[in-house]
């Protein structure tokens, strides 16, 4: 087969990233990157010009496809993104048709979760199985549903949105609701934990490893958190354990629905599995079917800090 050169677009309401890749048929390689802050004083289309003009200095070679991964919502038929809320301003801007006038090829729009799962079934965790569950546990927590050897994105692409599931009646906000799966397991989660943990211990007169005067909600952070956690800190390491059990609960629910070979989970997981899993295991082991449970695994992404770039790439390819 011959080789294809891939351009990825990877849009986020931080940072944007474009990546070229190559693809022989089995194996991808990145190739090359370049990174920019989102820029939202700017229109949507001028952001994306910025961001071809990136992308024309990165390789030599002309590509064979676009891929574009970026958060829901979007019409992927259409090729449209749809006022996503890291992206404000970015109301049905149709991004697929300006890099296809543009560059005069294919270009292909998946929801990140989507892109992300699809890089983790073909060249990650979950290569050589039928049925996997990719979640995101970044700075949301969305899922990726591959079912039956292809991707599952539902009526309308809206399958997957996990994180929007309550699992209790009062917790942290996440989703747009409370005690959401997005509440307890993504790093906005995780600092509303240790914010309302913390100020348990202050008005006892104790402070926390990661928390001192003055300190804000935004100065706590999944890492500091991990990090004081490590060290033995009694907080910390309450809310690590409050996150994994309901990260439990979750994977419990989706493994008795979904019967999955494997689970793959992203970002804070991969990080801080140490933390989470001996809880979420617990949970699991406690809550779903022995049958269901026996033949699944539970791993973290083995694409890593990477997957992102490969996942703009491989949207190209679906």
């Amino acid at each position: 087969m011959d080789m294809k050169y891939l351009l990825g677009f990877d849009i986020g309401g931080t940072k944007c990233a474009v990546t070229v890749a190559c693809y022989d048929g089995e194996r991808i390689e990145l190739l090359n990157k370049a990174v920019c802050p989102t820029d939202l004083s700017i229109s949507p289309e001028t952001m994306i010009d910025r961001l071809i003009g990136m992308a024309e200095g990165l390789s030599d070679h002309a590509p064979s496809a676009i891929g574009i991964s970026c958060g829901n919502p979007m019409d992927e038929r259409r090729g449209s993104i749809l006022s996503p809320p890291n992206l404000p301003g970015w109301d049905n801007v149709e991004i697929v048709k300006i890099l296809e006038d543009h560059f005069g090829v294919p270009a292909r729009l998946q929801n990140d979760a989507n892109a992300c799962a699809l890089a983790e079934w073909k060249f990650g965790a979950g290569r050589g199985t039928e049925n996997m569950i990719f979640l995101t546990f970044g700075t949301g927590f969305g899922a990726g549903l591959i079912l039956n050897g292809r991707l599952y994105s539902g009526t309308n692409g809206n399958a997957g949105e996990v994180g929007h599931v309550r699992l209790m009646p009062m917790g942290p906000v996440g989703y747009g609701k409370t005690g959401s799966f997005e509440g307890f397991c993504s790093g906005g989660g995780l600092a509303q934990l240790g914010w309302f943990k913390a100020l348990e211990q202050v008005q006892m007169g104790r402070y926390p490893l990661y928390f001192r005067p003055g300190m804000t909600r935004k100065d706590i952070t999944a890492k500091t958190l991990a990090e004081a956690a490590r060290a033995g800190d009694e907080t910390a390491l309450e809310v690590w354990r409050i996150c994994g059990e309901q990260l439990g609960v979750g994977l419990a629910m989706l493994i008795d629905l979904l019967n999955p070979e494997v689970i793959v989970l992203g970002s804070i997981f991969a990080r801080c599995q140490d933390l989470l899993w001996p809880h979420a295991q617990q949970v699991i082991d406690r809550e779903a079917l022995p049958m269901a449970i026996d033949c699944c695994r539970v791993v973290p992404a083995a694409l890593g800090e990477q997957l992102g770039d490969y996942a703009a790439a491989v949207a190209a390819l679906f």
